[in-house]
Formats: structure tokens, C-alpha cells, sequence
């Protein structure tokens, strides 16, 4: 199995390419499809990325009670 890159072993790469090269490297980027999806199968959410609050839309400023 080939070895994982991790982020320090590809920044000298990008670094070394020519500017066209990194125009073609972000266009590549930007236009991958099929979403997050593939990432979360690899790396699942962590806990802290989804609220936990047991009432997400409750205001939490004073002087709202006001406004209705």
C-alpha cells in the first residue's frame, strides 16, 4: 500500500510548480465532484462539529424578549 501524503509532504510540491501549473491545480480543485461525502466516509465528524444544544434556536442576547 503507498504511503499517505500529509499536508508538509505536498507544500514543497505545490510550492516547486509553475504558475500555470497552479492555475490547472486549483481549477482541478474546484471543479472535483460528488461533495463531502467521500471525505466524511474517510474521516467521520467529530464531536465538537455538530451542536449539541438542546434548543438551537433560542435567542441568547439580552433584550430579545421584546422583539416579539
Amino acid at each position: 500500500m503507498p504511503k499517505q501524503l500529509t499536508t508538509d509532504d505536498i507544500i514543497p510540491l505545490v510550492a516547486s510548480l509553475t504558475p500555470a501549473e497552479r492555475v490547472r491545480l486549483l481549477r482541478l480543485i474546484a471543479s472535483s465532484h460528488g461533495g463531502d461525502s467521500s471525505i466524511y466516509e474517510t474521516i467521520p465528524p467529530a464531536g465538537a462539529e455538530f451542536s449539541t444544544d438542546e434548543e438551537p434556536l433560542a435567542r441568547e442576547g439580552e433584550g430579545w424578549e421584546d422583539s416579539e
